[in-house]
């Protein structure tokens, strides 16, 4: 008799294909194993705790429905130690998808319900979690839970999330080290977010601790927010990267045609820097039975700004502001400006959302890389096609900034 396996995903997988494939040939059509990633998190899963004590990575999720009634999750693995890689989308990048999503699964989350505003005058709960938030090293954390937590969290914005449930009791019990300049910013009523922001970045700290300091409500003036973290990020990713953009242009322009490419698990990245003024363009294409594509066709979607940015909010998403920042991020380190056109290819089988941070650090990664160079766009463009699975006529009939650059728009 045919056993068979069930993957939300894919549907029913046959289980002869597991035996065959023994988690290193996916032949099942996914990017990871789900045996493994069930069998890593094994350990950490059953049954449901009552209550947890662990160290916190520190890791603090803020969801946005209800809003302006908002639930807090302080969140925490049941190990006490070193757990800073739980929270560490450098380490991520590093790691097979199988250990990434046993990890981030393995965090249980605690829930209490604040009301937006409360960030201005918070409770000592809240206030705990602010500190806890703005800790640069795990913490621990008492977390007793109203019944047994279930389920788990997958986002386009945010990295996955395991177990949660209500919380009857938080206690954090360890002593949050903050760095000198988180201190500063959060004792600060003076300083608006956007400036903190900006300034936490100039000190060295990374945006997955901005965004986690802007979301708990640590950090503006006097009328502080609670802010849901998938808006968090990006709004992080938005405000460093406008910093950055306004002194790129200051730069003179690059000498050539630049060409960066990253393959990775399911993905290719492709980025050309050409010689103009700043303007930027990202594209993602899906292959069917993808991430947010479940049909059957090719799904492309573009969207670009010049010179003087944007005024709306682009319709692609997250996405945009992320790669954005690494793009603004390469040429601060080049002392150049330039058009940036930056496409992602997924390919069938990724199929588990991953977090905005997989876009961000990737083409951090890509640029990282020596570039091939060009004298014209032309051969660029061609160069890329041979690294592109999709035909780059496709990609030309959407791409705003190409069409521009060959008719010397920008």
């Amino acid at each position: 008799m045919m056993v068979f396996l069930y993957h939300r995903a894919v549907g029913f997988v046959r289980g002869d294909l597991c035996v065959k494939c023994r988690g290193g040939r996916y032949l099942c059509g996914l990017s990871y194993c789900p045996l493994l990633v069930r069998q890593a998190a094994a350990p950490f899963r059953q049954p449901p705790p009552k209550e947890l004590y662990g160290s916190s990575p520190p890791s603090v999720f803020v969801g946005r429905v209800g809003y302006p009634k908002v639930r807090l999750y302080p969140s925490s693995p049941p190990e006490l130690g070193d757990t800073t890689p739980y929270e560490n989308p450098g380490e991520w990048l590093h790691m097979s998808l199988e250990r990434f999503l046993a990890m981030r699964l393995s965090l249980y989350r605690g829930a209490v319900v604040l009301r937006v505003e409360d960030a201005a005058r918070p409770p000592r709960l809240l206030q705990d979690v602010q500190l806890l938030a703005l800790s640069q090293r795990p913490v621990e954390v008492y977390l007793q839970f109203r019944k047994p937590p279930r389920g788990v969290y997958f986002s386009e914005y945010s990295p996955p999330m395991g177990p949660s449930a209500p919380a009857e009791r938080v206690e954090v019990e360890g002593t949050p080290a903050l760095p000198r300049a988180a201190e500063k910013a959060y004792s600060d009523v003076d300083l608006k977010a956007a400036e903190a922001v900006v300034e936490l970045y100039r000190h060295g700290l990374e945006v997955a601790y901005i965004s986690r300091a802007l979301s708990v409500g640590a950090l503006g003036g006097r009328r502080r927010r609670l802010v849901p973290t998938r808006w968090a990020i990006t709004a992080v990713d938005k405000i460093v990267s406008d910093h950055l953009v306004e002194k790129v242009k200051d730069y003179p322009e690059v000498d050539g045609y630049y060409l960066y490419a990253r393959r990775t698990v399911g993905n290719l990245f492709i980025a050309i820097l050409a010689p103009s003024k700043w303007a930027y363009e990202w594209g993602e294409a899906f292959e069917p039975h993808t991430v947010w594509n479940p049909g059957g066709s090719v799904e492309m979607e573009l969207d670009y700004e010049l010179y003087g940015g944007r005024r709306d909010y682009p319709g692609i998403g997250g996405c945009y502001y992320a790669a954005r920042l690494a793009t603004a991020e390469a040429l601060m380190r080049m002392r150049r400006q330039a058009a940036a056109i930056l496409w992602r290819e997924v390919y069938t089988g990724f199929t588990t959302p991953t977090g905005v941070w997989w876009v961000r650090e990737n083409v951090r990664a890509m640029y990282k890389d020596e570039p091939a160079r060009f004298d014209t766009l032309e051969e660029a463009l061609e160069a890329a096609s041979y690294l592109l699975k999709i035909p780059l006529e496709r990609w030309l009939t959407k791409s705003r900034i190409v069409h521009l650059l060959k008719n010397r728009l920008v």
